[in-house]
């Protein structure tokens, strides 16, 4: 049997105590069971904050979910029960199902905004023809909150019965009039892996679309999602869409074209790169031609190529501080400091320390915090009317301009950056996609 020697050193006070031991199952003498309490009390005090800790962790959770269990409000049912009736219309997908199981419960005041929004939009029969199937956005928020101070709520209990209507009218359609069509259907998907990720806050998106999609029955169904977003951000210009799914998104990006920094028209104090494709601020200002089309009060340049025509798009890195992205008309003026605005001929987005995001519209729209990108997506679509931002790397919405565009519309770039590149990425450059492994939209 093999002999253990075990050396144990104890210091009480002064006194030095060395035992050993050759039998291993042995006892300890009295100083070393003192020793092992004390160290026991000692561990004891680490022990309890954790146990504590734990339980605080436990009844935390334990409150999240009575929370989540409190009674739902009527129009929160209601908006379930829609769910469920149009989940039946969308067999392919189960998107909405999310919905009426509670999975995916709405805040009340978006439930009945919702509500007001799309009743407003099913009131007439001649209606959707007239908006091409979307509610015109309005201030729900602050009319709901007028409506409860009153204590009526007449008008959304109207807008459910309309809503009501419209899906009795809908179960007694064909299913192949009523089906939304492939396209749709691989959005809808996209939109409940976006969700699932957490990108998305509720399903709100996916319940549009597909109420949209119905009502375009006429339409053809290829061009439904391209259709959706257009419509959509015509009718709310800030934050239309908190995610653009891939096959719109793309759809998007095959717009894109190389867009180039034309000197000529640049502010002397900016410094352009040799490709065209970068600009800042430098430290001293140029002697350069004073030609007709050069900026020469705002640090500005315009793109080199205009546009009278068709679908175009661009991305740009920015930099922290002041820059201003957008597009300039050719009769804009470009000289001194007048404010470069809807009505000096510029359609634009600035940055102004760092935090302030506004469209120039006159007056100015302020736009919220969380919408300043670091990439920037600008579209145009001429024939549309349509020029719109977008957030690069989280493919969401910021603001559009809607107007009748007659004359040529050049690219326009500012900024103040002095050491930091204002960065015009090239046409082939696409972010990387958000969907695992392999990407299947190309």
């Amino acid at each position: 049997m093999a002999v253990y020697f075990v050396r144990l050193r104890i210091f009480v006070g002064d006194t030095r105590a060395l035992i050993a031991q050759r039998d291993p199952y042995c006892i300890l003498p009295t100083t070393t069971h003192r020793l092992a309490k004390m160290m026991k009390e000692c561990l004891q005090f680490l022990i309890e904050p954790a146990k504590n800790l734990k339980i605080r962790l436990k009844e935390s959770r334990k409150r999240v979910r009575n929370e989540k269990k409190q009674p739902l409000v009527e129009s929160q049912l209601f908006i379930m029960e829609l769910a469920r009736e149009l989940n039946r219309v969308c067999q392919r997908s189960d998107v909405l199902g999310h919905i009426w199981t509670c999975e995916d419960t709405w805040p009340p005041l978006v439930c009945r905004a919702f509500i007001l929004e799309w009743g407003s939009m099913l009131e007439s029969k001649e209606r959707p023809m007239q908006t091409d199937g979307w509610p015109e956005k309005r201030d729900w928020k602050r009319q709901l909150m007028d409506m409860l101070e009153q204590g009526s709520e007449q008008e959304i209990e109207s807008s459910k019965r309309i809503i009501l209507d419209w899906t009795r009218e809908l179960k007694t359609k064909p299913d192949r009039s009523v089906w939304p069509g492939e396209p749709v259907v691989l959005m809808l998907d996209d939109l409940e892996t976006q969700w699932r990720k957490g990108r998305l806050p509720n399903l709100l998106s996916a319940m549009e679309l597909l109420i949209w999609a119905v009502l375009r029955e006429a339409q053809d169904k290829e061009i439904i999602p391209q259709q959706w977003l257009i419509r959509k951000q015509r009718n709310q210009n800030i934050d239309a869409a908190k995610y653009i799914p891939h096959s719109v998104w793309n759809w998007i990006c095959d717009a894109a074209v190389e867009v180039t920094l034309d000197p000529d028209t640049a502010n002397p104090d900016l410094v352009i790169s040799h490709d065209s494709k970068r600009v800042r601020c430098g430290y001293e200002r140029k002697d350069v031609p004073n030609y007709h089309q050069r900026f020469d009060g705002w640090w500005c340049a315009a793109g080199a190529e205009g546009f009278t025509s068709g679908r175009h798009y661009w991305e740009v890195e920015v930099g922290e501080r002041d820059w201003r992205l957008g597009v300039a008309k050719e009769s804009a003026l470009r000289k001194g400091y007048k404010s470069l605005n809807t009505q000096t001929g510029y359609l634009t987005l600035r940055l102004e320390r760092g935090s302030e995001l506004k469209a120039l519209t006159v007056p100015f729209t302020p736009l919220p915090q969380s919408l300043v990108p670091r990439k920037v997506g600008v579209y145009l679509d001429y024939e549309e009317g349509q020029l719109s931002f977008y957030d690069v790397e989280k493919r969401s919405h910021i603001y559009t301009y809607s107007e009748t565009f007659t004359e040529k519309l050049y690219p326009l770039f500012g900024t103040v950056e002095i050491i930091k590149d204002l960065v015009i990425r090239s046409a082939g450059a696409r972010e990387h996609c958000f969907c695992p492994g392999p990407c299947l939209w190309g």
